[in-house]
């Protein structure tokens, strides 16, 4: 059954236009994705249904991405430029809990329900960075196991990330009080 399910979805996959052209000096997706750190070591089969649900974007400065609370279809593997994560509260105002730039990731709520952004996302400066359709990755994942497996993995590696900062952000933020 598990064959099965790799071969639908392989074969869904052929459908999709191919990301090995270059657009506007953009690099190919098809070279670029396997030396992402996010996506490092995995296997081919896996990095083609990712090409598949991916396309390049770009972010102006002061540019929002995604605000807390709105809809999480999809995620960014960022390639230049800096991106500030922040939540905002009633008596503080804007709280930046971290800044991330090229080789890391922006998004983790795509793959876990409710699928509600937990943050805001705004560049800092002009930002290139891989969008992913995550609803489509999602639906990828029920097909073929292996994969929902290891983007689980790699996706809990990030929240760790997310958390720790979120951490260092509260214990800075309770020594000013």
């Amino acid at each position: 059954m598990e064959r099965e399910a790799h071969f639908v979805t392989m074969k869904t996959i052929n459908n999709f236009p191919k990301s090995s052209e270059s657009n506007n000096g953009i690099h190919s997706l098809d070279a670029m994705l396997p030396r992402h750190p996010f996506l490092k070591g995995m296997k081919p089969e896996h990095l083609e249904i990712m090409a598949a649900c991916a396309m390049q974007t770009r972010f102006e400065e002061r540019q929002s991405i995604f605000r807390e609370g709105g809809s999480a279809n999809h995620f960014y593997l960022i390639q230049e430029g800096r991106v500030v994560m922040e939540t905002e509260d009633e008596d503080r105002g804007i709280i930046p809990i971290q800044i991330i730039g090229p080789g890391d990731v922006l998004g983790w709520s795509w793959l876990f329900p409710p699928y509600y952004w937990q943050f805001d996302a705004r560049a800092l400066e002009p930002t290139t960075a891989v969008f992913f359709y995550g609803t489509r990755l999602r639906e990828y994942c029920e097909l073929d196991h292996d994969l929902g497996y290891e983007l689980t993995k790699r996706m809990a590696a990030v929240i760790v990330k997310r958390l720790q900062a979120t951490r260092r952000q509260l214990m800075r933020f309770s020594t000013l009080s």
